[in-house]
């Protein structure tokens, strides 16, 4: 089981956005790769707190965390927090150290970028995945067609030689308060740190071709409405050494025909005629799991929400089912034959015809409070 991101990083619930990052750059400083070198347990726990990071420093990431925990962000490859390597977290986060490692964060040890070389990022895709309730409410695996950049194949590179690999380059201007030295992107590169030495006549400036690559993306049960799901790696390539963006991935809930979803339960409006109502009968209505028939009672009333306990959405916690709100609509007939008007006719001085509701009978207001409670 996943540890609480708020435990990582050692704050409470309610923590500011700069204890949150003051929270992180401790941690962070502490499990540092070049502060323990060859140390797998540090590694990864410098890894946690960078995920842990990731989702609570972002307001849309943190609220849907909030409210629906890791899982808001399971899936394939690791949706929205998970899955993050030493490239990704040195290429969002490095500035966040200032000089707690000699001035630079691009580096980080022999082993991971290579010489203090920072690595630049590809640019993110973005597609939309349309899914029925019902595969909202199962979960499933799609599958779909994406146009990424990747490096063409032949193509090289050189260290450039303006920012040397680093990616940029140090300039220094004269102010009031004496000659400050700032950092800025190199102009040559883009801040790759390499430039190209060849490539492909297919290829464009950055040694990039276009290329169809089918992508598995597996989507958990629950997911809602304008969610968005990250598939980590499979965005754009990056030239050089660089490491792949991402895939971000809105889900599109398609309307279904009978149902209307709130949030985990379902709704459903049943018609039934004044003679079923006043008879009782069986009844088969429609549910995402397929048919349920239900029995309603005799003299039923017009209004009634019937609910059936777990025939709702998963939720995304784990904490089991919605419900399926059944609403009971008596349908009356707009037109009548002659022998069906003198019959209610007769019914309109009937005792028994006559409204009596009982009060145990909840008026329209208190039901519409009970679906909402």
């Amino acid at each position: 089981m996943k540890k609480d991101y708020y435990e990582i990083l050692g704050i409470s619930k309610g923590a500011s956005a700069e204890e949150i990052k003051k929270a992180y750059r401790k941690k962070a400083i502490e499990f540092h790769p070049d502060k323990n070198p060859g140390n797998k347990e540090a590694e990864e726990n410098f890894k946690k707190a960078a995920e842990a990071y990731e989702v609570l420093s972002d307001p849309d990431k943190k609220a849907r965390y909030d409210q629906y925990g890791h899982a808001a962000f399971e899936g394939n490859g690791g949706f929205g927090g998970g899955g993050m390597n030493m490239d990704d977290i040195f290429s969002q986060f490095g500035d966040i150290f200032g000089s707690a490692f000699g001035g630079g964060f691009g580096g980080f040890g022999g082993g991971f970028g290579g010489g203090g070389q920072r690595r630049m990022k590809g640019s993110n895709l973005r597609i939309k995945v349309k899914l029925t309730l019902e595969e909202i409410a199962n979960g499933v695996e799609k599958k779909v067609k994406v146009k990424r950049k990747i490096q063409a194949p032949g193509v090289s590179y050189k260290t450039c030689g303006t920012c040397n690999g680093s990616g940029q380059v140090l300039r220094v201007t004269n102010t009031i308060l004496g000659r400050m030295q700032t950092a800025t992107t190199c102009p040559t590169c883009g801040g790759a740190g390499q430039s190209i030495s060849s490539k492909p006549n297919n290829a464009d400036a950055q040694g990039m071709i276009l290329e169809d690559e089918t992508v598995s993306i597996k989507i958990p049960a629950g997911v809602v409405n304008d969610m968005q799901l990250k598939v980590s790696g499979k965005g754009n390539d990056a030239p050089g050494n660089g490491v792949p963006g991402d895939l971000i991935v809105a889900i599109e809930e398609i309307e279904h025909e009978f149902l209307k979803r709130e949030g985990e339960n379902l709704h459903y409006d049943l018609y039934i005629s004044v003679a079923e109502a006043a008879l009782g009968v069986s009844k088969e209505i429609e549910a995402v799991g397929g048919k349920v028939r239900i029995k309603l009672e005799e003299g039923i009333q017009s209004g009634k929400i019937l609910r059936l306990k777990g025939k709702g959405i998963p939720s995304l916690n784990s904490y089991g089912n919605g419900d399926l709100l059944v609403h009971i609509n008596v349908w009356t007939p707009k037109t009548l034959n002659r022998e069906q008007r003198q019959f209610f006719e007769k019914m309109l001085t009937d005792e028994n015809f006559i409204p009596h509701p009982e009060k145990t009978d909840k008026s329209f207001f208190e039901k519409v409070k009970d679906m909402f409670s």
